[in-house]
């Protein structure tokens, strides 16, 4: 028997301390693409549609592919980018209304919206008011995801990725869609429950490459082969979402001894609770790392220097400039900075020729008392681009990106990426697209919280990562919470599980 599937992605992991909204413009910038053209450019990459379509393949399935749309993580979702976006979704989901067998969504599982604390959620409700509660519905989730109980309740099948830096979204989207096969048959009926404890975030924000994380994940695939075990999905949560269910969670997608699996979940989730002291990254100040960075010898590879507070991955401006001020003031040798989000500056390297002396007010802009004040620097114009660049590593392996209009500038010996559009760094070409070859410098300067490590350590000497205290700070404390449920840890450091 052949099943009619309806897919889409739509993903959004909102800071709501942003002060940058995720309008339609910001899913247009990234990508809003329809049906067919959405599966020739996804559908073979590392997305979940892609996972999606192997197992459509194999069982013959009539896949109705409505949308694929992404942002940038930034504040919250306008209520006419949501409306317009899960639009396309609902009116497929009317057109074929008693025809569809199964519902596949790529979602990212923080989305925040101007009208609601969960824009999955909202989602999976409107969805089945029209399909009603016996179609089964998958869904797949970043592990950054803030499972609200919503969410379980609503989708049968929920499948996270199990890795960050994230290079198994395919995969979770094949077994996701592989159990959606199975339910459809009728040999299954999966539910998902749900275990949270009162944290912000895991502790180590869900490392899964070293740490206590390790363990958990691999007690998740063990649990994976047990009866009745379809998926185990281990949510280290994004604690930059001020919203009354932020937090980790463990869920189990499942059948029968309900009580059983919960327990499992139970026991996992408790196991951040107890390890939540742990912390496994040494976060160093700007000074320090910069400090490194002048007597660091590139015997095997580059130093690698990360700044996780400034992570346009996470909801960051891209802009703030204490990492590399620090190292433009340390007149650092043979080095690289990217990138640099600056319209303003971005257009005025457009207006000159490279190899040209220009002078630019750089960074700092969107927020300076977050990130820091701009940098007045004059360099040498290196390079102009359109921005345009395709991904060859592990995560955006084949995946077109654009910086937008943007140019390399070079100061003392310091290449500095400026770009017109905010995006972490986490793939080489997004540095050798425009003439630099991280490989080749002793010293790398780079936005981003962990998903670089996929494409970077490989080439690194050594990596270490800083706080430059923007918007993305490790330290959530610093952060001005309202609505999320207290106690909560660690605003609440010493509370226990009792109060």
């Amino acid at each position: 028997m052949s099943f009619t599937v309806l897919t889409a992605e739509f993903s959004h992991e909102s800071n709501t301390f942003s002060r940058c909204p995720a309008d339609y413009a910001a899913f247009e910038a990234r990508g809003v693409t329809l049906g067919e053209e959405a599966i020739s450019q996804r559908g073979e990459a590392n997305t979940p549609l892609a996972g999606f379509l192997d197992v459509a393949r194999a069982h013959g399935w009539h896949v109705v592919h409505t949308i694929s749309a992404a942002a940038q993580p930034s504040g919250p979702v306008t209520r006419d980018a949501y409306e317009r976006i899960v639009g396309v979704i609902l009116d497929a989901a009317k057109a074929h209304r008693g025809g569809i067998d199964g519902v596949l969504l790529g979602l990212h599982g923080a989305m925040v919206t101007e009208f609601s604390q969960d824009g999955e959620g909202e989602l999976l409700e409107r969805l089945r008011a029209i399909l009603g509660k016996d179609v089964p519905i998958g869904i797949t989730l970043d592990p950054h995801a803030n499972v609200t109980r919503r969410m379980a309740e609503l989708a049968n099948i929920v499948v996270a990725y199990k890795t960050y830096p994230h290079v198994d979204v395919r995969e979770s989207g094949v077994l996701a869609a592989s159990v959606l096969q199975r339910a459809m048959g009728g040999e299954i009926r999966p539910v998902t429950v749900r275990a949270e404890r009162p944290m912000l975030e895991e502790v180590n924000g869900g490392r899964t490459d070293i740490g206590p994380m390790v363990e958990r994940i691999a007690k998740a695939k063990a649990y994976e082969q047990e009866p009745d075990v379809f998926a185990v999905s281990v949510n280290g949560a994004f604690g930059n979402a001020d919203i009354e269910e932020v937090g980790p969670t463990v869920l189990v997608t499942c059948q029968g001894d309900l009580a059983r699996h919960r327990a499992f979940a139970d026991a996992l989730v408790d196991d951040m609770w107890q390890r939540r002291f742990e912390t496994v990254t040494d976060f160093l100040s700007v000074e320090a790392a910069v400090d490194e960075a002048k007597g660091f010898v590139a015997t095997t590879g580059p130093l690698i220097i990360a700044d996780y507070a400034d992570n346009p991955g996470g909801g960051g401006y891209g802009d703030a400039t204490g990492l590399l001020g620090a190292m433009v003031a340390a007149d650092l040798r043979d080095a690289c900075f990217g990138p640099i989000a600056d319209p303003e500056a971005a257009a005025e390297l457009h207006r000159a020729q490279p190899g040209q002396s220009v002078s630019v007010r750089l960074g700092g802009k969107v927020d300076p008392q977050v990130g820091g004040a701009p940098l007045a620097l004059t360099g040498t114009l290196v390079s102009l681009s359109d921005g345009a660049y395709v991904g060859d590593g592990p995560m955006l392996g084949g995946l077109q990106g654009s910086w937008g209009p943007c140019g390399v500038l070079r100061v003392g010996d310091i290449d500095i990426l400026v770009t017109t559009a905010r995006a972490q760094m986490i793939d080489l070409q997004q540095f050798r697209a425009f003439g630099i070859d991280p490989a080749a410098k002793r010293v790398v300067g780079l936005k981003s919280m962990q998903h670089f490590r996929a494409a970077f350590e490989p080439i690194a000497g050594k990596v270490i990562v800083c706080d430059s205290g923007a918007l993305c700070t490790p330290d959530l404390t610093k952060l001005p919470y309202r609505r999320v449920r207290r106690p909560i840890f660690p605003l609440d450091r010493e509370m226990t599980l009792t109060s």
